[in-house]
C-alpha cells in the first residue's frame, strides 16, 4: 500500500494544478475553462487578480474581451455563488447544477414566497420563469427592476425573493459592463439561451465534471467534490468512474480520488510567495481546507458576513491578508516572516499594483504579526 499522502503534499498537489507553483502562459479562456472557472461575486478585481496569479502576461483587456465577445459569462454556479465561466461551461455547468439551486431557493426564500409551491420545478416555478424570461430577454433587468415587475402576479410574495425563483427558474447571466475592469456597472440579467444564442446542454454529464474537479483541485474526497460544487450525493459518481481514478489515502485514513496522470509533485518541492485574489476558489473548494488554509488561520481570513479576503501564500500555506487602497497595498502577515520572504511579497504587491495601473503605488508590508 502507498504511504499516505500528508497535508503538505496535498498542498503541493493542489498548487501545481493551480498554477501556483510556476505560473502559466496558458491564455485566459484556457484558463477559466481549466480552473472550472472563478468565484466572481465581488466584482469585478478578483478573477482578474486570480488569473494575474496564474498567468506569466496577463493583462486586463484579455479576460475583458471574453465577456465582450461573450465567450465567457458571470453566471450563478457551483455553491450558489457568482462564478466567471466560459460560455461552453455556462450551457453545461448551469444543467448540473439546478438541484443546487433548487434547494438553496426552497430553504432560504420559502417563506417568503408563499405563492409559490416549489416543490414541483414543473409547475409555480417553471411558470414563474415563463413570466420573467420575455421580460429579462426584452432588456437586461437588475433584480430590482425584475421583483415587482413580477409581483402583481405574486402579491403575497416579497419582489426581492421573487427575483432569487427567476434566477432559479432560469439561466440567468450577468451582461457587461458588469465585471468589466476598470468600467463596471449593475448587476443586469437576461437569459443564457438569449444571450449566446444556443441552448443549454440536454444531457450534462456529471462524470465529467467530477473529472475536471480533480484536474484543477485533486487529489480529493467525496465530501470536497461536494463542498466545492454545492452538490450531494457524489460519492457514486466517484465509485461509478472506478478504474479511470486512482485511490489515495491521507493521514487520517480518509480515501482521495484522482486522476492517475495528475501531477502530484514532492512535498519538498518550492512553493513561491503568492498574493491570492480574494474569494479564489482554492481556499473554498474542500471540506479539509488545512492543505492550504492553517485552522487557525480561516478566521483571518474568512469573515462572518462571507467575505473572503486577499491572502498570502508563503511556502504554499495562507500565511497572511492583503488589500489595496488608493494605489497602497498592504500586507498583513499572521507571523513574522524571513527576509525572503518579505522581499518576494513586496514584489508580488508591486506586480499587482502595476498590473491595476499604479506604477506609483506602493506596498506596505506590515512589520509585526497580527492577530
Amino acid at each position: 500500500m502507498t504511504a499516505p499522502l500528508t497535508a503538505r503534499a496535498l498542498g503541493r498537489a493542489l498548487l501545481a494544478r493551480q498554477h501556483l507553483l510556476e505560473r502559466s502562459t496558458l491564455d485566459a479562456a484556457a484558463m477559466v475553462r481549466h480552473l472550472v472557472g472563478l468565484q466572481a461575486q465581488a466584482a469585478p478585481e478578483p478573477p482578474y487578480l486570480g488569473l494575474l496569479g496564474r498567468i506569466e502576461d496577463f493583462r486586463p483587456e484579455q479576460l475583458t474581451g471574453l465577456l465582450e465577445r461573450r465567450e465567457a459569462v458571470r453566471i450563478a454556479l457551483q455553491r450558489g455563488t457568482i462564478h466567471l465561466v466560459t460560455a461552453e461551461d455556462c450551457l453545461t455547468l448551469r444543467p448540473l447544477l439546478q438541484p443546487l439551486l433548487d434547494r438553496q431557493l426552497r430553504t432560504t426564500y420559502a417563506a417568503r414566497l408563499p405563492d409559490l409551491d416549489l416543490t414541483d420545478r414543473a409547475g409555480d416555478l417553471a411558470a414563474l420563469g415563463a413570466r420573467a424570461r420575455p421580460l429579462v430577454e426584452a432588456e437586461p433587468r437588475t433584480f430590482q427592476q425584475l421583483g415587482p415587475l413580477l409581483a402583481p402576479a405574486y402579491p403575497a410574495s416579497e419582489p426581492a425573493a421573487l427575483a432569487q425563483a427567476a434566477r432559479c427558474a432560469l439561466p440567468l447571466v450577468q451582461v457587461p459592463p458588469r465585471g468589466l475592469w476598470g468600467r463596471g456597472g449593475p448587476a443586469a440579467h437576461t437569459t443564457a439561451e438569449h444571450w449566446l444564442g444556443r441552448p443549454l446542454e440536454a444531457a450534462p454529464d456529471l462524470d465529467g465534471l467530477v473529472l475536471r474537479y480533480l484536474a484543477a483541485f485533486g487529489p480529493a474526497t467525496a465530501a470536497d467534490v461536494q463542498k466545492w460544487s454545492g452538490l450531494t450525493r457524489l460519492g457514486p459518481v466517484l465509485t461509478r468512474l472506478g478504474d479511470r481514478l486512482v485511490k489515495l489515502r491521507d493521514e487520517y485514513g480518509r480515501t482521495l480520488y484522482d486522476l492517475p496522470d495528475a501531477p502530484r509533485p514532492e512535498e519538498s518541492v518550492p512553493a513561491p510567495v503568492r498574493l491570492l485574489a480574494p474569494f479564489d476558489n482554492l481556499l473554498l473548494s474542500h471540506a479539509d481546507r488545512t492543505r492550504v488554509l492553517p485552522e487557525e488561520y480561516r478566521s483571518r481570513v474568512m469573515t462572518v458576513n462571507g467575505i473572503v479576503l486577499g491572502t498570502l501564500l508563503v511556502d504554499g500555506l495562507v500565511a497572511g491578508s492583503w488589500k489595496t487602497e488608493e494605489g497602497v497595498l498592504t500586507v498583513r502577515p499572521f507571523a513574522p516572516l524571513p527576509r525572503a520572504a518579505r522581499q518576494d511579497a513586496e514584489a508580488e504587491g508591486a506586480r499587482v499594483l502595476a498590473f491595476a495601473g499604479h506604477d506609483t503605488g506602493r506596498v506596505v508590508l506590515s512589520a509585526e504579526a497580527h492577530g
